[in-house]
């Protein structure tokens, strides 16, 4: 399923409120200066709530930060597999609540 969205999320198998979220991530991940709240107008029509897009742009915010500071940077990430597939899973059980 992941790679079918990483392919093309707008023909990928998913919920339309996650397509509408990640469009929007999208946006804000590659054009974020065209920005507006005409963008997230159509998330929140979904049914999306405003708690959900605001978390969702929080983590891609971070994200972006992190990896434009790794590219500038020039940081290396080691090798752990292990490490990340069980930090995944610990995600995917526990989502980013601290």
């Amino acid at each position: 399923m992941t790679r079918k969205v990483l392919d093309d999320v707008d023909t990928a198998p998913i919920d339309e409120k996650l397509r509408a979220t990640l469009l929007l991530l999208r946006k804000m991940t590659l054009t974020p200066a065209e920005l507006t709240a005409d963008d997230v107008r159509p998330v929140l029509a979904l049914g999306v709530t405003k708690e959900a897009v605001a978390e969702a742009m929080n983590v891609a915010f971070l994200f972006n930060i992190y990896d434009r500071l790794a590219d500038t940077l020039g940081w290396d990430v080691p090798a752990q597999e292990a490490y990340y597939r069980g930090a995944a899973q610990n995600l995917l059980k526990r989502g980013y609540n601290l």
